[in-house]
């Protein structure tokens, strides 16, 4: 799901979509339900943050704290494990009857119920809502009546979905999926109370979930602040008060600003201070594995990058590209060389192969020209990479990766970065189809699955397939490995697709990220998720 990035910002901004009443303070006060807040750095998300409509990590940080699905996901190993489901039982991996614990509610009091996720699902899978997420639901019967490729609705509701009582519902699955059950811990799967469909414009100033934080308020372009909720049931409560979301489009003024004493966390230490943190933070630095691959995308909307003899450019363009010397230099080895297109954190059960990517993963300058000249050279003459400047250090490892490309193919202007300003600009142009040539893409799990690495990056007509890269020897041997229910067959399955992938270089792997944090004297258990992102409600607070 998670397009990457990380951000920060000025004062008080003109408020929009979720912005409540005022600025939030820092991160030294107590929150509403006692104990004390703490601060940490955040980028505002590109859209609402409706669960099916959220795909990028800043919004599906503020997710991860206000929802509980069916399933949670490990904070140390990503295993899913059952949080609102007391039962999911199958017997053909298609049909599956879903019961949902009692005893859970919303914040505002509402129960949560069977039809609290059965509503949801049916919001989150319609057309007519145009939610980013909508294709997570495209394995339930239906899908194609409710989000039809043709653009004319004819149902309003998913056919395999159907309550049973307050607490079951039943699921029906367009094909096999036997992995189904663990991909239910992704947000856009989550409850949403009758609010959300009653005034949508008021919940999405101020949304109401279901999880260990309550949304206070938010300002765009500032602050985001969330409170521990008291009465929230589950078993892993808030240790803190709350959590002070701030915002800042120079990750660089987050560090300075942790280092000043006025910011707590931030849980992604820029490439220039690599360096320098462990001194400045000793064992208050964190760098662990994570869930995370670097890559570019090409658009293949654009007839240049999708005619006959491309492969070879992409190929030729992976092969240029000096992936050992930039982690060393510009990341201090937080960052791995990418060998395939999924993740070590997978491990070789999981799906992950090292070194499937072979020889298209090797520095080989005089390859890279050959394969390029033999592909009819690079399109426009000039490779322009597309990334956003206002978060992650992205222009350091962009401009290494263009000199490493220049150098190899002996021309100073082959390769070039072409900066946006936001995040949220960057992405818009991105769901614009406006890519004038490849573009960043990084991809945060959603869950640990080697599926999740693949089917939506790269299936036709995918959520997160932004370059539009379409391959039916793909597509098939996906279908085939989602309904295979021996796992191990499964993996391998995937596995043949990954080599189609890597067939074609649909998209060019750099390198595996791990995920980085800094913070203050005032915290301590603070953890990263195997996501990359911080484990906000079992930090302590002094």
């Amino acid at each position: 799901m998670r397009a990457v990035t990380r951000a920060r910002g000025a004062a008080c901004a003109v408020a929009a979509a979720l912005a409540a009443a005022g600025c939030g303070g820092g991160g030294s006060g107590s929150g509403a339900a006692g104990g004390a807040v703490l601060s940490s750095s955040w980028g505002d998300p590109q859209n609402p943050l409706e669960p099916a409509n959220t795909n990028e990590v800043q919004g599906g940080k503020v997710l991860d704290m206000i929802f509980r699905g069916l399933k949670k996901y490990d904070p140390r190993t990503g295993k899913a494990t059952d949080m609102l489901a007391e039962s999911i039982d199958t017997k053909d991996s298609r049909n599956f009857t879903i019961r949902v614990k009692r005893g859970w509610t919303f914040s505002d009091g509402e129960k949560v119920t069977a039809r609290s996720f059965v509503d949801a699902w049916n919001y989150g899978a319609s057309l007519k809502h145009n939610q980013k997420n909508a294709y997570f639901f495209g394995y339930v019967d239906g899908y194609d009546k409710v989000h039809p490729s043709s653009g004319t609705q004819t149902a309003d509701t998913l056919s395999g979905l159907k309550v049973v009582d307050d607490h079951t519902f039943t699921v029906r699955l367009r094909q096999t999926f036997s992995g189904f059950p663990d991909t239910l811990g992704y947000a856009a799967f989550a409850p949403l109370p009758r609010a959300f469909f009653t005034d949508h414009a008021a919940w999405l100033r101020k949304p109401v979930g279901n999880g260990p934080y309550t949304v206070e308020s938010y300002m765009r372009g500032s602050q985001m602040s969330l409170r521990k909720w008291d009465g929230y049931p589950g078993p892993d409560k808030a240790r803190n008060g709350g959590v002070d979301l701030k915002v800042y489009t120079d990750s660089n003024t987050a560090y300075t600003d942790l280092l000043a004493g006025n910011l707590d966390l931030v849980d992604d230490v820029p490439a220039a201070q690599l360096k320098n943190v462990r001194s400045d933070l000793g064992d208050r630095y964190i760098n662990t594995p994570a869930g995370i691959i670097q890559t570019f995308a090409f658009p293949y909307y654009d007839k240049a990058w999708n005619k006959p003899g491309a492969e070879k450019v992409r190929t030729g363009l992976s092969m240029a590209i000096n992936r050992k010397q930039i982690t060393e230099t510009i990341f201090d080895r937080t960052r791995t060389p990418a060998t395939d297109w999924t993740s070590p954190v997978l491990g070789a059960d999981g799906g992950y192969k090292p070194g499937l990517c072979g020889g298209a993963c090797d520095y080989d300058p005089a390859r890279a020209k050959k394969l390029i000249k033999e592909g009819g050279g690079i399109p426009g003459g000039q490779v322009r990479i597309t990334y956003n400047a206002d978060t992650g250090s992205h222009k350091e490892w962009v401009d290494a990766v263009c000199n490493s490309i220049n150098n190899a193919l002996g021309d100073s202007k082959a390769c070039v970065g072409n900066p946006v300003g936001t995040f949220a600009d960057f992405r818009n142009r991105i769901g614009r189809h406006r890519m004038p040539g490849p573009f960043r893409a990084g991809w945060q799990m959603d869950y640990p699955l080697i599926q999740n690495f693949l089917q939506p990056l790269y299936y036709t007509d995918a959520s997160s397939n932004d370059g539009k890269w379409s391959n039916k020897d793909f597509d098939r041997l996906v279908d085939q490995a989602n309904a295979e229910t021996d796992q191990a067959r499964s993996v391998r399955l995937f596995q043949q697709a990954e080599e189609v992938v890597r067939d074609h270089m649909a998209a060019i792997p750099l390198w595996y990220q791990n995920g980085s944090a800094g913070y203050s004297e005032r915290l301590s258990d603070v953890a990263l998720s195997p996501f990359s992102v911080p484990v906000y409600n079992e930090i302590k607070v002094s």
